[in-house]
């Protein structure tokens, strides 16, 4: 079957859904992207140019090794003027056909790639092999239409074939995936390469590789780079988990063992299956195809839960393994295009588009609940190439306007004079020093095809597959002959089976007999993100009454509750902190009306977070006004939705503070006489916040400090954490209760060990030293310019939310709700192999809901938000040995905790 096959959904139903863009309209704006572009280009010409990339801030190039390291980011740059090698096939599709002549000529005289220089072979493949290749795609078309390039002789071709040999030592490995990187001058073997003793690599990185080798190897006649990238794709099928039949992120490229088993469709696997695709696409091989359909099953059955993507892991597929999503999976709606699953690219796209419009941009990273979870925002490209793809599948004008949006917020938010600056924070619309090449390789290309007519292109678009950089590569290499690669023997497993899989595309048409049934699809998660989504009753077979338990009645220490949770397919997962998991998943239900008993009870526990959240209280502020501190150390603090309001004193409470015996505050207290008059110290957990303050109160305390038992912890790395109270009345709690993470509590504790007498100041905000110390002399040490140690960062408080056009039979729709520690201690924390929700999670991302007494102890019901895995980012680290720490120590601690958990933002994805 001719591949050009796949691509025939490309000429979707021209329909409208609303009012249609003009052409006049559709004109301004593809002139719009093409002067945003110029805007780009000149300014690294002009400032950065032979750099590998813009610094458009400071206007100057970003050359390795002359600027500050930014960890793994910096393996993308050579020394070979990368942005111009991203941008050849950019200028040409843009119809600038003489600056592409003068940037090849640039290239061939400028640029050198036998530097002494360490660099990733999956970026240098995909930009700068992806780039000359798609240079040279565009020079041979342009030479054979007889106006211009007649003087090119395939030299960007030669160079390509160079770069192809110098990365071809990285696959000398037994596994045959390649090293992660290497030295352009001496390869990966032997001390003057300075790698070669990886021995990790991401999937992505060892499967993106076909497109481009293929490519090589048939457009030169040598089959040795075809030869690899095949193994390595081979090596990765083979590995795959045959149960699951889902690949993990991170695999050893000697052994081929699972380094990390976490699978999902973004960062770190995303490209591998989008080359499975298109490498059946751009090569004809059947067997691509299949492989990409078996993996597509798995991820429809696992890890799509529309509109969301989230990770689950390879042995346990049922399992999350986390519940917030990254950026780079804003790919996959247009690969669903490709492969002709509409349905669900429209669910995703929206929800993606919602959330660019409530952040801007799409952040790095973001929950569930469609919240910040990474504030970054390099100026990815994913999110456009899906917008293109789905107006060409359905011509649905809205995703016209959706590439408006883009741009309005490109120039709004982004553009600066010397170019376009990376988000720093899309909260405060901070920018980073960074104009990464993917952003005129790809951002420009399918802004431009999205309001381009067909008039506008100077070639056949449909002649030519993207690689994951968007660089152009022609169909008609799949009439070349292949390499003499000899493919391993096929088990009886791996023969063909047609019905494992579609051969051709559906037409758009079929697909969509309703114009308005992409409305429909988009309107219910517009609403959801919106925090105004319309949540009607299931339908219920009769005589099935109402639905067996409702989330305001459900108590976590009932059997009978816990064995209706099972009936609807909830299962609880035991956390090392004491708090429990529920996990929802519709196919393990007893029934499909059991199954949607279990989607509704979820929707209503996070509707039970999500009203707190709606009167979400500000921080609070405890401040240590003893000696030696006056004042000059302030530590945010949570507050609780009972006793004391401080935002209505003017003085706040004042006193000394002393720890309460039991710790825990969750029965008598048994030092009431030290208690009485003081502010009692309490730790979290064992029972109920209410609880806690009732002890104290009864003792004679004035006031209470709540500090988390999670080691760790932060205000600096989590939001806001409120505490609720316990379902009833809690009018009689007349003290003020506030709430201090792990590590400011640990500074509070060995203040108290080394000063022993400790005064602190409990208060809506920092007072200023003037007042605390009204009518009484300043000390001497006291000076003006101090600071406190907390810096408060503002987050999206958006409201905690699900969508609630999931479906619950066939899919898995994972929800999660965490709760603090039983009252038992029977029960134990799960230690499941490979899920870090048999790990601590951090409060990070904690939402915390009003539940009826008896059902949760300290009463917290959270969109859960499972520690990051540790190779990724990890968490500060708790003091290990804190009794021998001065306060001093802490403080200078915490501040290189807090700047070394920045630095470790900036250097993720």
């Amino acid at each position: 079957m001719p591949p050009v096959l796949f691509l025939l959904m490309l000429l979707g139903a021209l329909y409208g859904l609303g009012q249609a863009m003009s052409w006049e309209e559709k004109r301004r704006l593809r002139n719009q992207v093409v002067e945003m572009f110029d805007h780009a280009y000149q300014n690294y010409m002009d400032h950065a140019y032979p750099a590998d990339e813009l610094m458009p801030l400071t206007c100057r190039g970003r050359v390795r090794g002359l600027e500050p390291s930014r960890g793994d980011i910096d393996d993308a740059l050579g020394k070979f003027s990368l942005t111009l090698i991203d941008t050849l096939d950019t200028l040409v599709l843009l119809n600038k056909t003489t600056e592409f002549e003068a940037a090849v000529r640039r290239v061939l005289s400028d640029v050198r790639l036998d530097n002494d220089i360490v660099v990733s072979v999956f970026e240098t493949n995909i930009r700068v092999l992806g780039g000359l290749l798609g240079g040279h795609s565009m020079a041979v078309m342009l030479r054979e239409g007889g106006q211009h390039m007649q003087w090119y002789q395939d030299e960007l071709l030669h160079m390509a074939k160079d770069l192809g040999l110098r990365l071809l030592p990285a696959f000398n490995t037994s596994s045959g995936l390649p090293y992660p990187r290497v030295n352009l001058k001496y390869g990966v073997r032997g001390p003057e390469t300075r790698t070669g003793t990886e021995t990790d690599t991401c999937t992505a990185c060892a499967g993106t590789i076909i497109l481009e080798f293929a490519a090589l190897s048939r457009f030169t006649g040598d089959p040795v780079f075809e030869a690899h990238a095949r193994r390595a794709l081979d090596f990765l099928w083979e590995k795959r988990q045959r149960n699951s039949n889902l690949v993990g992120t991170t695999i050893n490229i000697h052994s081929g063992e699972w380094v990390r088993r976490d699978s999902g469709v973004g960062a770190g696997i995303d490209s591998y299956y989008e080359y499975l695709l298109k490498a059946y696409i751009l090569l004809g091989d059947d067997q691509f195809l299949q492989r990409f359909n078996i993996h597509y099953a798995s991820i429809m059955k696992y890890i799509s839960q529309p509109p969301l993507l989230l990770d689950v892991h390879i042995h346990k597929p049922l399992l999350p393994a986390r519940t917030w999503m990254d950026s780079l999976l804003a790919f996959f709606p247009g690969l669903q295009v490709l492969k002709g699953d509409i349905r669900p690219a429209v669910e995703t796209h929206e929800m993606l588009y919602q959330v660019t419009k409530k952040h801007n941009f799409l952040p790095e990273a973001f929950t569930t609940d469609f919240r910040v979870h990474w504030a970054q925002h390099p100026l990815r490209p994913e999110f456009a190439e899906s917008t293109y793809f789905l107006y060409k599948a359905t011509g649905d004008p809205y995703y016209l306007e959706a590439g408006r949006t883009i741009l309005d917020n490109l120039n709004r938010f982004a553009r600066v004079p010397c170019g376009f600056a990376a988000m720093k924070d899309v909260r405060t619309g901070s920018h980073e020093d960074r104009m990464d090449s993917f952003f005129l390789a790809e951002m420009f290309k399918y802004l431009f095809l999205l309001f381009a007519e067909v008039e506008d292109l100077p070639f056949d678009i449909e002649d030519y597959v993207f690689t994951t950089e968007a660089h152009l590569l022609p169909l008609s290499l799949s009439m070349v002959p292949s390499s003499s690669y000899v493919q391993p023997n096929r088990t009886s497993e791996e023969e063909l089976d047609d019905s494992n899989f579609d051969w051709t595309c559906p037409n758009t048409r079929l697909l969509f007999p309703d114009p308005a049934f992409p409305r429909n699809l988009r309107e219910p998660i517009r609403s959801a993100v919106d925090k105004s989504c319309p949540r009607p009753a299931p339908y219920r077979e009769p005589g099935m009454g109402r639905p067996p338990l409702r989330a305001q009645d459900f108590m976590a220490n009932s059997p009978e509750h816990l064995e209706l949770l099972r009936r609807m397919g909830v299962s609880l997962i035991h956390l090392k902190d004491g708090r429990v998991q529920l996990v929802q998943h519709a196919t393990q239900a007893v029934s499909a009306v059991a199954a949607e008993d279990g989607v509704r009870f979820m929707q209503e526990m996070m509707e039970l977070s999500s009203q707190q959240q709606k009167e979400q209280l500000p921080p609070r502020a405890i401040q240590i006004v003893s000696h030696p501190f006056f004042g000059r150390v302030v530590l945010t603090a949570g507050p609780a939705q009972f006793g004391t309001d401080l935002s209505k004193s003017s003085t706040g409470v004042r006193g000394f503070v002393s720890v309460a015996e039991p710790y825990s505050g969750c029965t008598e207290i048994t030092n009431a006489e030290y208690v009485q008059g003081q502010i009692a110290l309490l730790q979290r957990g064992q029972c109920m916040f209410a609880e806690k303050a009732r002890n104290i109160q009864k003792a004679g305390a004035i006031g209470g400090i709540v500090i988390d038992d999670n080691e760790g912890s932060s205000s600096d790395t989590a939001p806001l954490f409120q505490m609720a109270g316990d379902g009833r009345s809690t009018d009689d709690i007349t003290l003020p209760l506030l709430f201090l993470f792990h590590k400011e509590g640990n500074i509070l504790l060995e203040a108290l060990k080394e000063y022993r007498e400790v005064e602190v100041l409990l208060s809506d905000k920092a007072r200023d030293r003037a007042t605390i110390f009204k009518d009484k002399p300043l000390p001497g040490s006291l000076i003006e310019g101090s600071v406190d140690v907390h810096e408060t960062e503002e987050d999206c408080l958006t409201e905690a939310t699900t969508p609630t056009s999931f479906e619950p039979t066939g899919q898995s729709q994972t929800s999660t709700v965490e709760v603090d520690k039983f009252v038992s201690e029977e029960v134990t924390p799960s230690q499941e192999e490979g899920s870090p929700l048999g790990e601590a999670n951090s409060p990070a991302e904690q939402v915390s809901a009003l539940v009826k007494e008896g059902s949760l102890t300290e009463t917290e019901a959270d969109l859960a938000q499972p520690k990051e895995d540790s190779d990724k980012r990890e968490e500060p680290e708790s003091d290990t040995d804190s009794s021998n720490q001065s306060v001093d120590e802490l403080l200078a601690d915490w501040r290189e905790d807090l700047e070394a958990f920045q630095q470790m933002e900036k250097d993720e994805l």
